[in-house]
């Protein structure tokens, strides 16, 4: 335990020197994230520096290898698939910044490159007998065999965009992320003892290393990312962000965990859906405006108190998973 904590510390402490560094950096380039005008609200945050998730994405996966996490398959794997994420993730901003718009890649060339990671990650999980399931609140698992390769490729997809909406208020993302973090880890831990793990120790080892450093690099950047924010994490780190928690979720066993966990995440998700589908039968809208925080927003509530609301719910979640586990 003292290991983690110390991969926790050091990735926290990585992540804050870089931000000092890196922001003024950012600030001289006019790496600025350009905002949506229909936003009036955020007008003010017009030129923030985004690609902030390059100093907290970068730092937690030295740490994870300098504290051996090699030794670890399946975190190692998880952290690549989250470079992966991370540079898709980079062109979106790079050509947002160039361009000088809210829109950098295509559409379907984001999905087009995470369909085809999430698929791989599919791969992995099937080839490596990763398709047991534990059923939430009971200490039961299941096996779904090869439907683990469709169903990490969905999961993969759904929680990268989910939290890539969810990153629209300053801490917003990040604080979710930090708890759904420390819950998933400590669920996992719960689970060791249940006398179902499928996991030689080695890989749990790897698992709860980088879950710690993953906590730490995220509360680090949130020092800059709280309002008003300094930075912002941009595509670079929420589509990132989405895969590291996507990973340690799914090659743990805990994919029915991500919607109770990342509740948050999907509602996020599901608000735009419902929000597009009923304006397109009806012309009228369900919120102010989708996502749902910003229709909080929009009502009134600052996003200090719509990042506290969010991650309190998370908590939540979070305590009633691990309360059937004890």
């Amino acid at each position: 335990m003292a290991t983690y904590f110390a991969a926790g510390l050091s990735a926290f402490m990585l992540t804050f020197l870089a931000g000092l560094i890196c922001i003024p950096v950012l600030r001289k380039m006019k790496a600025g994230q350009p905002i949506l005008k229909y936003v009036k609200t955020h007008e003010m945050k017009n030129g923030t520096p985004t690609m902030g998730g390059l100093f907290f994405i970068l730092p937690l996966s030295a740490v994870f290898f300098a504290f051996n996490g090699l030794s670890s398959r399946i975190a190692t794997v998880s952290v690549a698939i989250g470079l992966f994420y991370m540079f898709i993730g980079f062109l979106d901003d790079f050509l947002k910044i160039k361009l000088k718009h809210n829109e950098g890649l295509k559409p379907y060339q984001k999905i087009i490159f995470q369909t085809a990671i999430a698929f791989l990650a599919g791969a992995f999980a099937f080839m490596n007998g990763l398709s047991v399931i534990y059923i939430p609140f009971v200490k039961t698992t299941v096996d779904i065999g090869y439907f683990i390769i469709f169903a990490v490729a969905f999961i993969f997809i759904a929680i990268t965009n989910s939290v890539n909406l969810t990153d629209g208020l300053d801490g917003l993302a990040g604080s979710v992320s930090v708890f759904y973090a420390i819950f998933i880890v400590a669920i996992i831990s719960l689970e060791k003892g249940f006398g179902t793990q499928y996991l030689k120790a080695d890989e749990y080892n790897g698992i709860s290393l980088l879950s710690f450093a993953l906590i730490g690099a995220i509360i680090g950047f949130l020092i800059f990312n709280v309002p008003k924010a300094k930075v912002f994490m941009g595509d670079t780190g929420s589509l990132s962000l989405g895969a590291f928690l996507g990973a340690l979720s799914s090659f743990s066993g805990n994919i029915l965990f991500i919607p109770i966990l990342g509740a948050a995440f999907v509602w996020s998700s599901l608000s735009v859906i419902i929000q597009v589908v009923h304006f397109k039968r009806t012309k009228k809208r369900v919120f102010l405006m989708a996502p749902f925080h910003h229709h909080l927003q929009m009502k009134g509530l600052s996003e200090t108190q719509i990042s506290f609301y969010y991650s309190v719910f998370t908590v939540i979640t979070g305590t009633v998973s691990v309360i059937f586990y004890l």
